[in-house]
């Protein structure tokens, strides 16, 4: 590689961190502030650069915005494909799998999770909420599908509409993590996240496996509250 090319990658390296930088300082003010709360100022302060030089990268914030939402929504997208044509795993393994990916994302990043179900909605663009609605279509396809090849072989009861089962499976992960990303679950540990996707995912099991699979796990229930004592419920806000 000459000189002139060395000097070309590296360059072209720095742009790449200084706009992944910038990216994430803006995930990271959409999440506290909200889209509507949220400044160009904003985000070049929490990323430390200069004012100029997110616009730059970004003309506007709704373009910042509209960066995550694919960024996110993509990385997502791909990782649930995997997880639903797996050919060796059971529905029953695939339907926790999903739920995982979900409950994964948020643990490793709470923050992006948060823009991607609660500020994309919130945005005047049309073409973020436009983005989100077909990345969930997508998923609830892929799901459809998955469905589909289980009842063919017997893992799904023969009654139920595959594209149903898909629509439930997805709305009931988005609505576990919405409780999440909302603050209406106050606890937020590892363990918690832990109970809440296998709560989900066996709830949904019990309504679409055949009487005779039962399931193999049963990891979100905990030990019944001793008498005279109130179960703990998520905080309000």
């Amino acid at each position: 590689m000459s000189q002139r090319q060395s000097k070309s990658v590296e360059a072209g390296s720095r742009e790449n961190e200084r706009r992944h930088t910038i990216l994430r300082a803006a995930i990271d003010v959409f999440a506290r502030k909200g889209y509507h709360g949220c400044r160009i100022a904003d985000v070049a302060r929490e990323a430390g650069v200069a004012y100029g030089l997110v616009y730059h990268y970004f003309k506007n914030k709704d373009e910042l915005l509209e960066t995550v939402a694919e960024t996110g929504w993509g990385g997502f997208v791909s990782r649930i494909r995997a997880v639903a044509e797996e050919e060796s795993s059971s529905l029953e393994a695939k339907v926790r799998g999903i739920a995982d990916v979900a409950f994964e994302a948020y643990r490793v990043d709470p923050r992006a999770v948060k823009v991607l179900i609660l500020e994309i909605a919130r945005s005047p663009a049309g073409g973020h909420v436009a983005s989100r609605q077909q990345a969930f279509l997508d998923v609830i396809r892929m799901a459809a599908d998955m469905f589909a090849r289980a009842q063919a072989a017997g893992q799904l009861r023969p009654e139920l509409d595959p594209m149903l089962c898909a629509s439930l499976l997805c709305g009931s992960i988005e609505m576990g993590l919405t409780a999440f990303v909302s603050g209406l679950m106050e606890d937020r540990s590892p363990e918690a996240l832990d109970r809440a996707k296998a709560q989900i995912a066996e709830s949904f099991l019990r309504g679409v496996l055949p009487s005779s699979a039962p399931l193999t796990e049963t990891s979100w229930k905990q030990e019944s509250p001793s008498s005279g004592t109130k179960p703990k419920v998520g905080k309000r806000v």
